[in-house]
């Protein structure tokens, strides 16, 4: 596959996230992985949008000291119902009580973007938001999703691309950022901050000192001639 023309190095993605890795090899952009050392504690009365970004900067710069040169990106998704954050369930009956209260609803997903300039520091921020409606779900239906694992390591408790995908009525907004990479989004913001680091600059070579009275040997031969 050719290279995705805005990297001239390999991306470094900030995060863990098997669905980010495959969107970003999915469109052609070279990447690796380096997992963030960042505590992604709750705070149920910070705005969301403020949120995501904050998360999505600190798992970007936690892996800065790491890395030489290039751009690292960090992202943050989470799922807003009646004002309370959804995050990754603790455990099925979690799961169970997330999904009891999607059902049959609409609620909004946000996904926090930062991209960090390795060598300089510098980083841009932005903020995707989707509206998604889940249908009504049985017992029984959420069970068996439930069963499948895939819950488990996803905000809200639900996968769009996955098993998620039966349940899932409505979608408003940006498809890839339920899935927790907005790539227009991601790609904008790249294109940001190469316009604030700038190409990187040549160093400017100095001219050989001359020594007054001292020819080149070349110079010399020929005033023999």
């Amino acid at each position: 596959m050719k290279r995705f023309p805005f990297f001239d190095e390999p991306l470094v993605l900030a995060s863990s996230s098997p669905r980010r890795r495959y969107l970003l090899g999915l469109v052609g952009i070279r990447h690796r992985v380096i997992a963030p050392r960042v505590r992604e504690e709750d705070h149920a009365h910070e705005n969301p949008a403020k949120h995501v970004a904050r998360l999505a900067g600190l798992k970007a710069h936690s892996v800065r000291g790491r890395v030489k040169r290039g751009m690292i990106l960090g992202a943050d998704t989470i799922v807003l119902l009646d004002g309370a954050i959804l995050g990754k369930p603790r455990g099925k009956a979690e799961a169970k009580r997330m999904l009891g209260r999607l059902s049959g609803r609409w609620h909004t997903v946000y996904t926090g973007l930062a991209v960090v300039d390795a060598a300089s520091g510098k980083a841009v921020t932005g903020v995707e938001r989707s509206r998604v409606r889940i249908r009504k779900l049985t017992g029984p239906e959420i069970e068996a999703y439930i069963a499948t694992g895939e819950p488990m390591d996803k905000a809200g408790a639900y996968g769009i691309q996955g098993y998620g995908a039966a349940i899932v009525e409505q979608v408003r907004g940006c498809y890839f950022n339920v899935v927790g990479l907005p790539m227009v989004r991601m790609l904008n913001l790249v294109r940001e901050l190469k316009g604030k680091v700038g190409a990187p600059r040549t160093p400017r070579r100095k001219p050989a000192r001359r020594i007054p009275g001292k020819m080149h040997a070349g110079k010399r031969g020929e005033a023999r001639g």
